[in-house]
């Protein structure tokens, strides 16, 4: 049934599942509800090209389920999305905001294109296009968007401001990740790659690992990827090898962080930073480290490279990084802690949270109170994932996924099914 969400990543998440309600012991007849979107939308997004033409693109929302709140996830541009892939990733963001206790139901959109491609034109009418087609089934207690890969800022501001021309009024709350100068919130940006940082901290606490004295190599250089990158380098881990999808680098004696962000930040990319340590990125996630992040896209560690690893901690910073086949490889090897992607990368959706909070109510915080608030609240998701981890005597995926699944149940249970 459901063949529309068909493919690799779905059924990833979909095999995910339904080990975790194996493990809970969910009755047979209550997964489908539990599993499959309460909404999936499909938009077509015509814009006009600078030179005059016309071309359509596919666009995608989904809403996996709204019994704890409003729906709440990223919207990306990529080339390779799919209706597939973006319901897989609604189905993530809900365990991961019932893991984290957020009032949310999992929701992800997305537009096949590649955004470098388009002008800053075409990529406003493009967005604000894709913004205009959903307004139906989207708002500030139905579902709440925010960037994710090839989006930003900016095109959280078109998102906003499209959908505020449309109610006559301005709706700072319909998105979160906006610039502060549009009702965002301080901190916002930084939070999801902090997030993945605090995580590597607590793991690196929990095998008793000095992280001052130990090395990482980051996969991915984006937002999440090189504010990681940036705060392990402070706190004196030496950064060896990163990487986008422009150029890999890597040196054993160490890469210079805060001088590569200042280059990204001028250049947009890593291409063209240096000939000297150039790498085969293909390599990237097997080189020897204490702390590997792959902060790219889905479904890079497969069964091979997870038997090549050789790290101590792996911080999933992306969403599905690790294939079901990796996954029983390292079943067998209990010297990886492994920091599940809806855990390591919450640190983005809870601020975002604070952030729709604070539009809500017009009144915002200091940025202080917003990264003790994220912390105190990832703490609480850490240590509860390594509890049930120990007491189910499962992965440390496992037991957040139940934990995440164990919440959204006992909502559907207790408000009944209607009609």
């Amino acid at each position: 049934m459901f063949d529309i969400y068909g493919g690799p990543v779905f059924g990833m998440a979909r095999q995910q599942f339904l080990q975790a309600a194996d493990i809970l012991e969910i009755p047979t007849d209550q997964r489908d509800r539990l599993l499959y979107p309460k909404r999936a939308i499909a938009v077509t997004c015509p814009i006009h090209r600078d030179d005059g033409s016309t071309v359509v693109y596919e666009g995608y929302r989904v809403q996996h389920h709204l019994s704890l709140g409003p729906a709440k996830g990223g919207v990306r541009f990529s080339p390779h999305v799919d209706i597939g892939e973006v319901a897989a990733l609604s189905l993530w963001m809900s365990w991961k905001c019932a893991l984290m206790n957020l009032p949310y139901g999992g929701a992800k959109g997305g537009v096949r294109v590649d955004p470098y491609s388009l002008s800053p034109k075409e990529l406003e009418a493009l967005s604000r296009r894709f913004m205009q087609e959903l307004i139906p089934f989207v708002g500030p207690h139905v579902d709440v968007m925010a960037p994710d890969i090839g989006t930003n800022e900016q095109v959280m501001a078109w998102f906003m401001d499209t959908y505020s021309n449309d109610a006559g009024q301005t709706v700072t709350e319909i998105v979160t990740g906006k610039p502060v100068s549009c009702g965002g919130t301080v901190g916002r940006r930084e939070a999801t790659g902090r997030g993945v940082t605090h995580t590597i901290v607590r793991a690196a606490e929990e095998i008793n690992l000095n992280l001052a004295q130990s090395t990482a190599v980051i996969q991915g250089f984006g937002n999440v990827g090189s504010v990681a990158a940036n705060e392990l380098h402070a706190l004196g881990v030496k950064i060896l090898a990163i990487s986008d999808h422009t150029a890999a680098y890597h040196d054993p004696k160490g890469l210079n962080i805060p001088e590569i962000i200042d280059y990204v930040s001028k250049h947009g990319v890593l291409k063209g930073y240096s000939s000297e340590c150039l790498t085969d990125p293909n390599t990237i996630l097997t080189i020897k480290c204490d702390v590997l992040v792959p902060a790219a896209v889905e479904r890079v560690i497969t069964e091979e490279i997870a038997n090549k690893i050789e790290c101590r901690i792996l911080a999933e910073a992306a969403n599905g990084p690790t294939t079901l086949e990796a996954d029983a490889v390292f079943a067998k090897r209990p010297e990886v802690f492994i920091i599940p992607d809806i855990l390591c990368n919450s640190g983005g959706v809870t601020v975002s949270y604070f952030e729709w909070v604070q539009d809500l109510q017009q009144f915002f915080w200091e940025e202080e109170e917003i990264i003790s608030r994220m912390k105190k609240i990832m703490d609480k998701g850490f240590y509860d994932t390594v509890k049930s981890a120990k007491e189910l005597k499962v992965s440390n995926r496992m037991a957040a996924t139940c934990a995440g699944l164990r919440r959204v149940n006992a909502a559907k249970q207790a408000r009944g099914l209607f009609p």
